[in-house]
């Protein structure tokens, strides 16, 4: 059940007496996102090339923040409105047309891109000292569950969720999320990870996924991170991390170290559960009738380090990412565009296989000190081998080229303009080349 609406007639009627006073109105804020989206995908090596893609789509992104009432205990509201207008649909989803629509809109019965679609969320807010509960919206940035921005729209989340900053150098966050509206839908539906499978006509999922944890800063320079998460029937899973900055020279080191333990949860743990669709990809071994009782059970381990050295405009990157266990990595993935808080998750893969060992190379400029401000570049190489398959290791590689350009003067300052270019090949995934390019614009309203 949606409960947006009933959570903000809720937080409106709590604030009525008090929305003229105190910093309700006063610390009020909201912008209108403009974001222009072209995307293009050319799958090399599919029946037909009908992985291909191309489309084009308008959003509008609302955004209103409330600030606090007075008292001991503030209320507020947040609000988001979102509406995604096609330009072009890409194809018609038949056999006349290679194009296969869906990258960046809902497709109607007919197979086509719908003409425009829309979703819309409100949050409840309350803060007591340094603690802030939310009820309603939510669109997490946390190493357990983060949404998803990589399209036209964003993924919004429904649920509750607690932040505390009593003690110094302390952040806690706790919360659930019952469901989500992923980036390319209206819907909401239920939360699963990748290799959940339908029976009978009913998708395996759920509607629990529990977090907590926290953020200490040791010093100034380093951070020490756990959370937990915990997808009902599917996937329990800890995170270790440690972030850390040390000046060497004229230039700084930041360290970007992670560490996951997942395992199964409820019905993944057992032989019925896993028949029901409470499965997770991977490989275990054997297919067919001789698959072992572990098929489908989530068991994964991966860590990762990251080390970026940063002098003046430039900045270089080297990691690695190892990945044990049967199990591919868990994570909320309902198909429709999903964000996993690993350092290869990149614009076209994610290098989360099973087994997958990866290194990763990443290169970016400031062209702001050779006269050209608000122009920046990256680019970034990754390659993974040892991925577990029934025909042996398997590999893959992608390589990633991102211009941004921000418009730093006249009426137009902030206009933003970003081409983002990836190529991936292996013998494990479809040899793909995609484009995306991105105008954005934020008006400021209040």
């Amino acid at each position: 059940m949606n409960k947006s609406p009933l959570v903000l007639a809720v937080a409106l009627a709590a604030v009525g007496q008090q929305a003229v006073a105190g910093g309700f109105i006063e610390d009020s804020k909201s912008t209108l996102g403009l974001r222009n989206y072209y995307y293009n995908l050319n799958s090399k090596n599919t029946p037909d090339n009908r992985s291909e893609a191309s489309e084009w789509g308008q959003g509008f992104l609302f955004n209103y923040a409330s600030g606090f009432t007075e008292g001991t205990v503030g209320v507020g509201v947040d609000v988001v409105g979102l509406l995604g207008v096609k330009l072009d649909g890409g194809g018609d989803g038949d056999t006349s047309d290679r194009r296969k629509p869906g990258q960046l809109f809902p497709l109607d019965s007919d197979g086509k891109a719908v003409d425009d679609y829309s979703k819309a969320g409100a949050t409840a807010k309350l803060r007591l000292s340094k603690t802030e509960a939310r009820l309603g919206t939510l669109q997490p940035k946390l190493p357990v569950v983060t949404f998803n921005d990589g399209r036209l729209l964003p993924q919004l989340f429904e649920g509750g969720q607690i932040t505390s900053s009593e003690i110094d150098n302390l952040t806690l966050i706790g919360g659930q999320l019952e469901h989500t509206k992923t980036r390319s839908s209206t819907d909401d539906i239920g939360l699963r990870i990748a290799g959940a499978t339908a029976v009978n006509g009913q998708q395996a999922d759920s509607n629990k996924f529990y977090y907590a944890g926290g953020d200490y800063k040791l010093t100034k320079d380093l951070t020490a991170q756990y959370y937990y998460g915990n997808l009902e029937d599917f996937y329990k899973q800890h995170f270790l991390g440690l972030l850390h900055n040390w000046a060497i020279g004229p230039g700084v080191l930041k360290s970007d170290l992670r560490y996951f333990d997942s395992n199964s949860d409820g019905k993944n743990s057992s032989v019925a559960g896993r028949a029901e669709g409470y499965r997770s990809s991977g490989f275990y071994g054997v297919t067919g009738a001789g698959a072992p009782i572990t098929a489908g059970e989530v068991d994964n381990q991966a860590w990762s380090a990251l080390f970026t050295y940063s002098l003046g405009s430039h900045a270089l990157s080297a990691g690695y990412q190892a990945l044990s266990g049967d199990s591919a990595f868990p994570f909320l993935n309902q198909g429709d565009g999903s964000t996993a808080y690993l350092i290869t998750d990149r614009q076209i893969g994610k290098f989360q296989n099973a087994g997958e060992r990866t290194w990763l190379t990443e290169y970016s400029y400031d062209f702001a000190k050779v006269g050209a401000p608000g122009l920046k570049a990256i680019i970034t190489y990754l390659s993974g081998d040892n991925i577990d398959s029934a025909t042996g290791d398997k590999q893959e590689w992608e390589r990633d080229l991102r211009l941004d350009y921000t418009l730093q003067g006249g009426p137009l300052k902030g206009l933003g303009v970003s081409w983002r270019n990836a190529t991936q090949r292996g013998n494990y995934v479809a040899d793909s080349d995609e484009n995306r390019l991105i105008l954005s614009y934020t008006l400021t309203l209040l």
